[in-house]
């Protein structure tokens, strides 16, 4: 920890702060921009000397014996604020806000000392970027709650004593809207990064790196609101401005390229989509190698793609390669293999493999409940996905019964106009269809329809689908015209897409 910090090039904004740490880690080891392990080493073996530390081989740690801690914190009253402030201080230098295997293990490991010095210390004791580093820690354990309460404190301190519109100040408020986005708070996430976007678009130009960040950010929040027309707009804006600064093979520019072939495909541009990920996975196996968790991420989602597409067969054996290579690099329980087998068993439900579909998903969602909660949206998916494959081996009621709690979950956590809704309300009125309660399919289809229309536009597939799907329910009621009204503006609708 202390050689981290030595070696840290963070900058703190108190110079008086910055004086205090760097006079301590020279006595520790620090020298100009080295660290000398040997200084640090006759400093312990002197301390050791005396009992105040103990040193466990086997781990590589240090510790102070509980006596020792106890008699420093009762005798040295006037000096331990002062102290646990510079320790605080020490950890968050530690810090890197990058995020390998390593870089994981270390700040876990850091969580307990980080709580002990903030136990002692006020809010305003607190150095702004010490505080943000420090936030990771919490945000690594998921206790987002404290990581939101420190943003919150650097970026108020940061407004405070550098203005609003001091670049420290907006990576702060960006921070903070990371945590909101990744709490679901959709709307506080998208009010900071429209601030930070507009600031930025002022202050550094359209084109700028941070300006294309709060850009992509923002078109993310959109993008899990299910406003996907205006996540595009923001992504093709961000994507053509990184392929001119940075080319194509860039990581920032196959990250966006990857979030727009995702909206592609929720917006029924299947063949868009397709295009994009086959590029992006063509440069990430050649660059990455096959193995790559990148390279794997995209392979899914192009295997997603073809199944929309009923390209079945290359679905399949992409998508259970990426299950089999998750498995062997992951484990078995890893969220991100649990979704390959979500994914694989939807491919296997449209092969009509329905005992195939239903073993991987009765598995998967079992484990997922374990691994991200019964509340995430990749189990509420999955669970959905489930009861079509229960429907389509005529088990309706396990079908009504699993879809009517995944959609309640649904609405709970994304809304009652969210297109995932709206989707699995339409599957539960087809569920109604084929137990014959026409009416509770019709009462649903109707009001399901016009929300598609409104939030999706009168010509995606989901909304022709839902029309489609009313017209057969219009049949079975006798009700002719309406159906065949219904069945002559879905066709002439898909005759439209076809041409274009």
């Amino acid at each position: 920890m202390f050689e981290k910090a030595a070696l840290s090039q963070l900058d703190l904004e108190d110079s008086e702060l910055q004086h205090e740490v760097t006079k301590l880690l020279n006595q520790l080891g620090k020298q100009g921009s080295s660290w000398s392990s040997w200084t640090f080493q006759k400093v312990i073996m002197r301390l050791g000397s005396h009992s105040l530390v103990e040193h466990d081989h086997q781990n590589h740690t240090y510790s102070i014996h509980p006596l020792v801690h106890h008699w420093s914190g009762t005798t040295i009253k006037e000096n331990r604020h002062d102290m646990q402030k510079l320790i605080l201080t020490i950890i968050g230098l530690s810090i890197s806000l990058t995020y390998t295997v390593e870089d994981f293990e270390y700040r876990r490991t850091l969580l307990k000392h980080a709580t002990n010095s903030i136990a002692s210390l006020k809010p305003d004791d607190i150095n702004p970027l010490i505080g943000m580093h420090i936030a990771q820690i919490y945000g690594d354990a998921g206790r987002l709650k404290e990581m939101e309460a420190l943003e919150v404190m650097a970026m108020e301190k940061r407004k405070r004593e550098l203005g609003d519109d001091h670049p420290d100040t907006l990576r702060s408020m960006e921070s903070l809207a990371n945590t909101y986005w990744i709490q679901d708070r959709w709307s506080d996430a998208e009010a900071l990064y429209l601030a930070v976007l507009e600031k930025r678009e002022m202050v550094l130009g359209d084109a700028h790196h941070d300006t294309l960040t709060s850009m992509g950010n923002l078109a993310n929040t959109y993008l899990f609101q299910g406003r996907w027309k205006e996540a595009e707009a923001l992504q093709v804006v961000v994507m053509e401005k990184r392929e001119q600064m940075l080319g194509v093979d860039h990581i920032d520019t196959l990250l966006i390229m990857g979030s727009l072939a995702f909206v592609y495909r929720e917006l029924g541009r299947l063949n868009d989509a397709e295009a994009l990920e086959a590029m992006i996975v063509e440069k990430r196996q050649r660059v990455l190698g096959c193995d790559h968790p990148d390279t794997l991420l995209a392979m899914g989602n192009l295997a997603a793609t073809y199944t929309g597409q009923g390209r079945l067969k290359d679905a399949e054996l992409l998508g259970a390669t990426v299950m089999e290579q998750r498995k062997r690099l992951l484990g078995d329980d890893h969220p991100h293999t649990l979704r390959a087998m979500s994914n694989l068993a939807v491919t296997y439900r449209k092969q009509a493999r329905w005992k195939d579909a239903e073993v991987l998903q009765v598995v998967t969602m079992e484990k997922m409940k374990s691994a991200l909660g019964e509340n995430h949206p990749w189990a509420l998916e999955n669970m959905v996905n489930l009861a079509i494959t229960y429907m389509d081996q005529g088990r309706l009621n396990d079908a009504e019964a699993l879809a009517v709690d995944a959609i309640e979950k649904i609405k709970r956590r994304l809304g009652n106009d969210h297109p995932h809704t709206l989707k699995g309300m339409a599957n539960l009125a087809v569920i109604y269809w084929k137990q014959g309660r026409l009416k509770d399919a019709e009462l649903i289809q109707v009001a399901t329809m016009e929300n598609m229309k409104r939030v999706l536009g009168d010509s995606h597939p989901h909304t022709l689908e839902i029309m489609a799907e009313l017209a057969n329910t219009y049949r079975d009621l006798g009700c002719l015209n309406d159906a065949e009204v219904l069945e002559a503006m879905v066709e002439e609708s898909r005759k439209c897409c076809e041409g274009s």
